[in-house]
């Protein structure tokens, strides 16, 4: 069954069980927020944005994850079974992983064509910057991609791969969507929040640049609005899947941002082990 299902008017029910916890909000500021992925030079700061967290109701949507759809609230989840062994191992995710994926997100979406493009890995533990890919979990409200910058990758990612005639493929639909799923242990410390993209206003969302060594890309800060409606799925284990919409071509009634971030879960054991989990990021191209 697919989870990418038509635009519904019908909204998610807020009679479920919650967690308050704090979600750290960009400050409205009047230059463009900038964030360096690595150590900048003497004298500038590794960001010039600023935060405040506030305290929000996350909703529990295990019950309701059958009436949750990529295309209206921008996220989606589902039980999917891997053949990963060990998660850590590059090879195997490239060989086994992005296969699979692939084709689940093929099923949910109902898309032509997909191409995994980047997945990162995150660990507090194991995290060491400078030294290896593992990152830790990201507790600000964002969102990866924006208007331009959904493009921008495209075609560069698309160009990297000799892939002919970019410009007439990327007048398709097409969308950009984040499979995150845990690795290890079910999740208990800094789950993923993630909120209905329906809940977002334009003027919520700030473009801002991502600068790496080699180019500077472009995600989305997003400034706190008191209707915002956030939801999880605690407990999150390996054969789980949940599914993140990052940009969407489409301009019309169709979910296209879904903020998400990290949280402390009040709920969690005070001895739970750090997160583990995958990301991948994909473009999904839909049919003609």
């Amino acid at each position: 069954m697919s989870l990418n299902n038509q635009v519904l008017d019908k909204p998610i029910s807020a009679e479920l069980p919650y967690v308050e916890a704090n979600l750290s909000y960009l400050v409205p500021m009047a230059e463009k927020p900038v964030n360096y992925t690595y150590e900048p030079p003497p004298g500038i700061p590794r960001t010039n944005a600023t935060y405040q967290t506030h305290k929000l109701p996350i909703y529990n949507a295990r019950s309701i994850s059958e009436n949750i759809s990529l295309d209206r609230e921008g996220f989606a989840f589902t039980g999917h079974n891997t053949n990963v062994r060990n998660f850590y191992d590059e090879d195997e995710v490239r060989r086994v992983y992005y296969p699979e994926a692939e084709q689940l997100l093929k099923k949910v979406t109902g898309a032509t064509k997909v191409i995994i493009f980047d997945h990162t890995l995150r660990n507090a533990s194991q995290s060491k910057p400078g030294e290896n890919n593992i990152k830790e979990p990201a507790l600000r409200v964002h969102n990866d991609f924006t208007a331009k910058s959904g493009y921008t990758r495209a075609h560069l990612e698309l160009a990297a791969r000799g892939i002919d005639d970019i410009d007439a493929l990327l007048k398709q639909r097409f969308a950009i969507i984040n499979i995150w799923r845990a690795i290890a242990q079910p999740i208990q410390e800094s789950p993923l929040a993630v909120c209905d993209a329906q809940s977002i206003a334009p003027t919520d969302i700030v473009a801002g640049d991502l600068v790496y060594r080699d180019r500077v890309g472009e995600t989305y800060g997003i400034t706190y609005n008191s209707k915002h409606k956030w939801f999880y799925f605690p407990q999150m284990h390996r054969d789980e899947a949940l599914f993140i919409k990052c940009f969407d071509s489409a301009e019309d009634r169709r979910a296209r941002f879904a903020g998400h971030t990290a949280f402390e879960d009040p709920t969690s054991p005070a001895n739970a082990r750090p997160r583990e989990s995958i990301e991948l990021r994909t473009f999904a191209f839909y049919p003609a």
